[in-house]
């Protein structure tokens, strides 16, 4: 019988790629239409759907919220046939009002690990940094300040930090990452969502960023950790708190040191696997194309065991989607 690891080695690569691709269909149904929350809904329910068809014994620890607070695929749920355990954090749907609005970059995102490995994240904040691979460790770190590590990387890269591009969120929040890097006339790359897309941009040279900054939600750190664990660089997040509730919502996920600032690892350890699909376009993947009766998807699939990231295109009869009949 095969091990855990075995299975997600051999077999789930392709699967996950499925599942993300189906919550990506589902949600493109909904691009431009003004409704966040039923994109939001129609990638949620074709995304379970997948899962349920999948031989794993899988536990929902990032999610669309807690028990109660979402009609599906809350933290705790329970998804799969049974098989190996394996921790799932998803978001089916990056970009709810990007895919409301028609505007680029929305993604059907989702990692899978080995059972325990992923951190069980409350749905809060969380301040964030991230760079890509090749620098030396602690060249960030999120108890420096923004202009620090501008200065910092830019030295580790061996160019100026006029030459460096600091990718944020265009949040009023903000504001001071964007002073400090125009301090040191560092380039600033503002996103209006999807900061998981945003941590991993660093990690491509082709899209020109060089680090992350800012704080966005917790479930989608972990995500993103899970995405740098399969390619390399390095990531810090540490959780916000803004009342007595959401440190509730942390106890009861089992966080007992509320002002831990985690490393890469301790986001996203053990065996990781990563996949997105391109609901809208963007500078990762392009967005779902309706040609007659067929669709079109790309998605990117990683595995941090062999570093192994795969672009891969499909062709798909839309009949073969259940959720479009």
């Amino acid at each position: 019988m095969s091990t855990s690891t075995e299975y997600l080695d051999r077999f789930l690569a392709i699967e996950l790629s499925r599942c993300t691709e189906a919550a990506a269909v589902a949600a493109s149904t909904m691009i431009g239409r003004g409704d966040k929350e039923g994109a939001d809904q129609a990638a949620v329910s074709a995304l379970r759907d997948a899962f349920n068809k999948l031989d794993i014994d899988g536990t929902v620890v990032i999610g669309e919220g807690e028990r109660d607070e979402a009609p599906m695929l809350f933290i705790g749920e329970k998804v799969g046939k049974g098989g190996p355990a394996v921790d799932i954090a998803l978001d089916p749907l990056e970009g709810t009002t990007l895919t409301a609005k028609a505007m680029h970059n929305a993604l059907a995102v989702v990692a899978m690990a080995t059972g325990g490995s992923l951190l069980h994240s409350p749905d809060v904040y969380m301040e964030k940094i991230a760079c890509g691979p090749g620098y030396p460790d602690g060249v960030i770190d999120l108890d420096a300040s923004p202009r620090e590590n501008i200065e910092n990387l830019a030295k580790a890269k061996g160019v100026k930090p006029s030459e460096l591009t600091v990718c944020v969120l265009d949040r009023e929040r903000h504001q001071a990452i964007i002073d400090a890097a125009r301090t040191v006339n560092a380039r600033v790359f503002m996103i209006p969502d999807g900061d998981v897309a945003g941590v991993f941009h660093t990690t491509d040279p082709n899209t020109g960023i060089d680090l992350y900054l800012g704080s966005g939600g917790a479930p989608e750190g972990v995500l993103a950790a899970a995405a740098l664990r399969c390619v390399g660089g390095q990531m810090q997040g540490r959780l916000i708190f803004r009342n007595d509730d959401e440190r509730a919502r942390a106890e009861k996920a089992g966080i007992t040191d509320l002002s831990k600032k985690y490393s890469l690892m301790d986001m996203a350890s053990g065996d990781v696997m990563f996949a997105a699909t391109g609901v809208t376009d963007g500078s990762m993947l392009k967005g779902v194309k309706w040609k007659g009766d067929r669709v079109e998807t790309n998605t990117v699939v990683m595995r941090s065991k062999s570093g192994t990231v795969r672009y891969l295109e499909a062709s798909t009869k839309s009949a073969n989607y259940d959720f479009l009949k």
